[in-house]
């Protein structure tokens, strides 16, 4: 298996309520209330409630909002916040691109729980696990001083609020000074990381715009569609529990990646990248939902109308570029733990949790095609 050098995985939010009070750290850290004994009797992984007769899933909001902001209450500091990810999921996995783009390794740490969600939700590394399980960056114990006991993401939001009643979602940005969640929304982290430390980055840094002002109209377009329909879509599809619902959501991924894919063959001339000849943000969302298409989508979450690699040569061009030609893509896929996360950790899915072997690659050389391709290609020359 190729490898580059919500809850699924966590970003399947509770509702935010915006009219409750801010968290405040606990005077003691409280690893276990009954709060937290009666939501480990609840099935976390039930994507879409038994009683829910849509048979829709439907993604609530993160709830922890705060913002670093110089002179607020999380300051721009090095080494003061932690960020919690996990490899295989396309939220965290927005900000791990975005960290290496912008230069902030050394400025924020950060820690990926391993790939096998259960009941308890993400787990932390242990010396136990399998050494192909845990060899990739940051795959280790939570290091963060005081958390010595903690063996799963939940304890880090039980010790920030005993009586928190969400989901223990990744990314998980926390402020170690204070002991504080900062966010857990993705796209809002993302967007400290644009600019919020520039003031700790040399100017090759600084001068990285993924949200340039004169694209951002069009950005927050794209960025409604494809959220909903792509990012999205592919888990509206997969944790569907009626073949309506279903059908619904498929149909609408299919129609959105035709849509982007028109995009990339009339804006071709003008890239190589979503908007022109610079990364922005539009890349960045994009990606992570692409590079896991053919990889998990297609099979696990029934996907299966079309394909990146045999369908979309846009999309596809456009994906490899980001992968095989920018470290900040390339680097922070994890195909091992994205394929074993999906197919071993949703049970009422593959309740049998086998992992299926392709595809192999699970993502084609830059300038490679299908057999198929390849087979056309040579036909056409003779």
């Amino acid at each position: 298996m190729l490898s580059r050098a919500r809850q699924l995985a966590g970003h399947y939010y509770s509702t935010f309520n915006p009219h409750s009070p801010p968290f405040s750290r606990p005077t003691t850290r409280v690893l276990f209330s009954t709060t937290a004994a009666a939501m480990a009797e609840e099935k976390i992984t039930n994507w879409v409630a038994p009683d829910d007769k849509t048979g829709e899933f439907k993604r609530g909001q993160s709830q922890f909002r705060n913002f670093i902001k110089k002179g607020g209450e999380f300051p721009p500091e090095a080494g003061r916040y932690h960020l919690y990810v996990s490899y295989a999921c396309p939220w965290a996995h927005r900000t791990l691109i975005v960290r290496k783009l912008k230069g902030l390794e050394d400025i924020i740490p950060f820690t990926s729980v391993h790939w096998h969600m259960q009941d308890k939700g993400w787990r932390f590394a242990t010396a136990e696990d399998k050494e192909e399980d845990i060899k990739a960056e940051g795959v280790t114990k939570d290091p963060v001083k005081g958390h010595e006991g903690y063996k799963h993401l939940r304890d880090i939001y039980f010790q920030v609020d005993p009586e928190y009643k969400g989901r223990f979602t990744v990314p998980t940005l926390y402020d170690v000074k204070q002991g504080k969640i900062v966010s857990n929304e993705s796209s809002e982290i993302i967007r400290m990381f644009y600019s919020e430390f520039d003031g700790l980055l040399p100017e090759k840094y600084k001068n990285v715009t993924l949200f340039p002002e004169a694209l951002q109209t069009q950005i927050e377009e794209t960025n409604d569609w494809t959220y909903n329909d792509i990012n999205n879509g592919v888990y509206k599809s997969g944790f569907a529990t009626t073949q309506e619902a279903y059908e619904k959501a498929v149909v609408t991924l299919f129609k959105s990646l035709d849509r982007a894919e028109k995009h990339l063959k009339e804006t071709e001339k003008e890239g190589p990248y979503y908007f022109g000849k610079e990364i922005t943000e539009a890349d960045v969302r994009l990606y992570t939902t692409i590079v896991r298409f053919d990889v998990v989508y297609v099979q696990h979450f029934k996907t299966n109308i079309k394909t990146i690699r045999a369908d979309y040569p846009y999309l596809h061009q456009w994906l490899r570029n980001l992968y095989w030609q920018i470290p900040a893509f390339g680097e922070t896929t994890e195909f091992t733990h994205i394929k074993r996360h999906y197919t071993k950790s949703h049970t009422q899915i593959n309740p049998f949790s086998v992992t299926p072997l392709g595809p192999e690659p699970p993502i084609l050389g830059l300038h490679e095609e299908v057999e198929a391709v390849r087979w056309a290609l040579e036909r056409a020359k003779k």
